[in-house]
């Protein structure tokens, strides 16, 4: 039922993906499915043992419309995770990951491997210092209402100062790996009580923030 695979990257990341749920609510996007069974057999792995990672850009998007959302079914599913999972996992992301592929309906896939090529990107090399590709991996890929939302787990949701732009690049690479335009997809992260999502199609990239970003790797 959960296809899945050990990816050293770095660290190790499990990548799995939900195949019954994944087949069912991935009809309207075959390049998604294509793109979550094939990365099992032809994922470059020599890119994610260098700089860029999304997790390490610290800068702002501009036009983001970002909203809070009070009691959302994340926040929920986060504390069911965190208690069902106590025991079984020691790290606080696998026991939300794993509860949320297991339980809920529109999880498909967790550790999503990502990467993005500079060609896929204008003035790339001018943002991020380097024509190395810049790669990350979705904590967890839910289908809801029709589009693909890209989700990250941040354990003080509200403390977080550059998470929206780690989830937009994941959901810019992703985007650019399945042909799928980006105003399919929807962006979020939360953690047990706070939710906060966003439309990436609406983002802009502030090109004055390279230098920041050298600073980081």
């Amino acid at each position: 039922m959960i296809k899945h695979i050990s990816f050293k990257h770095g660290w190790w990341y499990f990548y799995r993906v939900h195949e019954p749920k994944t087949n069912l609510l991935t009809e309207n996007y075959p390049g998604l499915k294509n793109y979550l069974y094939d990365v099992f057999e032809n994922c470059p792995h020599d890119y994610f043992q260098i700089e860029p990672r999304s997790s390490k850009l610290k800068f702002n998007l501009s036009n983001i419309n970002m909203k809070h959302i009070d009691k959302h079914e994340l926040t929920e599913l986060t504390k069911q995770g965190l208690t069902a999972n106590a025991q079984r996992y020691q790290s606080n992301h696998s026991k939300v990951q794993l509860y949320m592929l297991e339980n809920d309906r529109n999880t498909i896939a967790i550790e999503v491997p990502l990467w993005l090529h500079a060609q896929e990107l204008q003035n790339y090399e001018r943002l991020f210092g380097t024509n190395n590709p810049l790669t990350g991996h979705i904590d967890a890929l839910r289908i809801e209402d029709g589009k693909i939302w890209i989700w990250d787990y941040k354990p003080n949701a509200r403390l977080e100062k550059f998470a929206s732009t780690q989830v937009y690049f994941y959901a810019y690479m992703l985007s650019k790996r399945t042909a799928i335009p980006l105003d399919n997809f929807r962006c979020g992260y939360f953690d047990a009580i706070n939710t906060y999502v966003f439309n990436p199609n609406s983002c802009k990239i502030p090109l004055g923030e390279q230098k920041i970003l050298q600073k980081t790797f």
